[in-house]
């Protein structure tokens, strides 16, 4: 029987993409889950599905750069289910500004809010409670670019390395300390999910045309070759296998591969890959 059969899973950013996969997935495997996202329509479509599929789902509005909000919703959750072993804070969002030069403090302190100290909230405000149950693992997120530096990426690789730096510290802070719960930083490449097209504009880009912005819509498309529904289940397999990390898609193995052995010459490979896209 599933590891995930009966055990109580927490999902951020459900509403679409890698999360409502996740949540698809777990429901699956037999799990009971709990919800979250912003968008409320998307969040409720999830939920049918998930019910649908035999799970028992407590679905939330969440703003998870809302520090009470998340510690409440983490509350709620251990009273609605009674424990809580699988938490994976997958919710972000993504920031289309140019340089750093040109990204303003207040967009660095918006991506900033969801993308690191969401996770870092959905982090601290449940590992008392997963200490609390038979077994527990936390997922964070981060990316591709938690890997590496891209131009014009400066807040988005800052959230996503502060999240790396966080989960690794934070794996070996519990395997000294004997712990029961375990952690697992995520890296996907290229994932067809709407991120690129919900981004938000700012910055260099403030008078971006409709057609200027499907075009690096459909670049995104080009290149991401995972399906969501393929990065879930790698995740989900993750925590069986209790990986310290996880890269998702080819994309995201070859440059991790590329930085480790050329550290002061990846910039290179990067800018013609995507000379090419171009």
């Amino acid at each position: 029987m599933s590891k995930f059969h009966q055990s109580v899973a927490v999902v951020t950013g459900a509403a679409s993409g890698i999360g409502r996969e996740l949540v698809i997935e777990l429901a699956r495997r037999g799990a009971r889950i709990a919800i979250s996202d912003v968008n409320q329509n998307g969040l409720d479509e999830t939920k049918t599905i998930a019910e649908e599929l035999g799970a028992e789902v407590l679905a939330q509005t969440l703003d998870v750069s809302n520090r009470e909000a998340v510690f409440y919703h983490a509350d709620q959750v251990e009273e609605h289910f009674g424990q809580v072993n699988l938490v994976i804070n997958n919710a972000g969002v993504a920031l289309k500004s140019g340089s750093l030069k040109a990204t303003s403090l207040d967009e660095f302190e918006w991506l900033m809010g969801i993308n690191f100290f969401g996770v870092l909230y959905g982090t601290k405000a449940f590992l008392p409670i997963l200490e609390r149950a038979q077994w527990g693992h936390i997922v964070n997120l981060s990316s591709l670019f938690g890997l590496i530096g891209v131009p014009e990426q400066s807040a988005y690789n800052a959230s996503k390395f502060a999240v790396r730096g966080m989960t690794e510290a934070l794996r070996q802070e519990l395997e000294l300390s004997n712990s029961t719960v375990s952690c697992t930083s995520v890296h996907p490449g290229g994932v067809k999910t709407n991120i690129a097209r919900n981004a938000r504009v700012g910055g260099e880009f403030d008078s971006l045309s409709e057609t200027q912005r499907e075009s690096d819509v459909k670049r995104f498309d080009k290149l991401a070759r995972t399906t969501a529904t393929s990065a879930a289940n790698q995740i989900l397999d993750a925590v069986l296998a209790n990986k310290r990390r996880l890269l998702i898609g080819k994309d995201a193995k070859m440059m991790d591969l590329i930085q480790r052995a050329a550290p002061n010459q990846y910039q290179k490979v990067l800018h013609k890959a995507m000379s090419k896209v171009d």
